[in-house]
């Protein structure tokens, strides 16, 4: 794919959804943690389910670990690996208290040294809450990127770096929800809704399909 087609993909993108922000209920930094951390293998719905009946009663560092492992498990039953979240999200709450203030930290590194956090986590905390210009690629970014010829790779990682190499540096910031919210919306994983597709005059995929 050119380097036209990725701007006509983006701009119609942006047209259609100008701020696009994530499906994903938080208030700061340390909720947005949390949620990440949930949402490995899980729904944003259901993180959400969870996460209205957490943060009423423990949304710091300092309240959820002293809820401790097992007073955190009954908020989160619903969600999958819930056990190892629970002991991943206490581990995190105590590294955030002791040596970073009870502040998310706002660098890779520091991120990925907490349990629980890996590089896709660390992405989506350093684009929505900070607003840097990453790129987190799961399931459905990984699918677009590919099945469009945005960026294709065969590993999320190497989609990931082409992303941020080809995508244009206008549209860098908001790629992350553009490309996930068409992902889980319209083209979807077993079938692609093309005929409502925005961008189907660039798409690869569909030239294949009709070709």
């Amino acid at each position: 794919m050119n380097a036209d087609k990725r701007n006509a993909i983006f701009s119609r993108l942006r047209e259609l959804n100008a701020s696009p922000e994530t499906e994903l209920r938080y208030k700061n930094p340390f909720e947005l943690l949390v949620a990440v951390i949930l949402s490995a293998q899980a729904t944003d719905i259901s993180v959400n389910k969870a996460t209205d009946k957490l943060y009423p009663v423990a949304r710091t560092p300092e309240s959820i670990l002293a809820l401790g492992v097992n007073g955190l498990k009954p908020y989160i039953r619903t969600i999958g690996l819930f056990n190892s979240k629970a002991e991943n999200i206490i581990k995190t709450c105590r590294l955030l208290i002791e040596k970073h203030g009870s502040e998310v930290p706002r660098t890779r590194a520091e991120l990925e040294a907490l349990p629980g956090v890996g590089r896709k986590t660390a992405n989506v905390i350093l684009n929505t809450a900070f607003g840097e210009p990453t790129i987190a690629v799961d399931t459905h970014i990984f699918r677009v990127s590919n099945r469009t010829g945005i960026a294709k790779g065969k590993t999320p990682l190497e989609v990931e770096k082409r992303l941020v190499r080809l995508t244009p540096e206008e549209f860098r910031k908001d790629a992350h929800h553009w490309l996930i919210l068409h992902g889980r919306y319209i083209c979807k994983a077993r079938k692609p809704m093309c005929g409502e597709c925005p961008i189907i005059d660039w798409c690869e995929y569909s030239k294949k399909e009709l070709s």
